[in-house]
């Protein structure tokens, strides 16, 4: 019996915080003009975007692994990046749909970018010296600010 009265108990505070974070997102949103569904939308492509980018470093990934094999693992390789290549330009035209295409593109190409360096440095072996960190960083930064000054 106390279990379900917790339960119970546990649902009404629920509901009540949902009451609360409803008008407490009307207050803040809804004088301002601004849509609450479209934030939540643009929120959610901005995710979609990030993980076009990944799929943007999974075919750069791709490329390099298939210079180095030959024959059929080639192939695969291949086969890899084509997949990659599809699935990235196909979440990069979602995410495009509400974020500008500006800032969308320039992000999409910035983390393939820093994600390509990474891998070159973690998986290939690629040299690592002050200024391509320096730089690295740099373009991370633009990329955040591209983010904070985007609306």
């Amino acid at each position: 019996m106390e279990l379900l009265y917790l339960v119970t108990v546990r649902q009404d505070k629920m509901q009540r915080m949902n009451i609360f974070f409803k008008f407490h997102a009307f207050l803040v949103f809804g004088f301002t003009g601004i849509n609450f569904a479209v934030l939540q939308k643009n929120a959610m492509n901005w995710i979609v975007l990030i993980i076009a980018g990944l799929f943007e470093v999974a075919f750069a990934a791709c490329l390099g692994k298939a210079r180095e094999a030959n024959g059929t693992e080639a192939s695969i390789w291949y086969s890899g990046f084509l997949l990659s290549l599809i699935l990235s330009m196909l979440l990069l035209t979602k995410a495009t749909q509400t974020l500008p295409l500006g800032t969308a593109y320039a992000v999409w190409t910035g983390i393939g970018a820093v994600g390509t360096v990474l891998v070159g440095i973690f998986f290939f072996q690629e040299p690592v010296h002050f200024w391509r960190m320096f730089f690295l960083v740099t373009l991370i930064a633009s990329l955040v600010g591209l983010k904070v000054v985007s609306h």
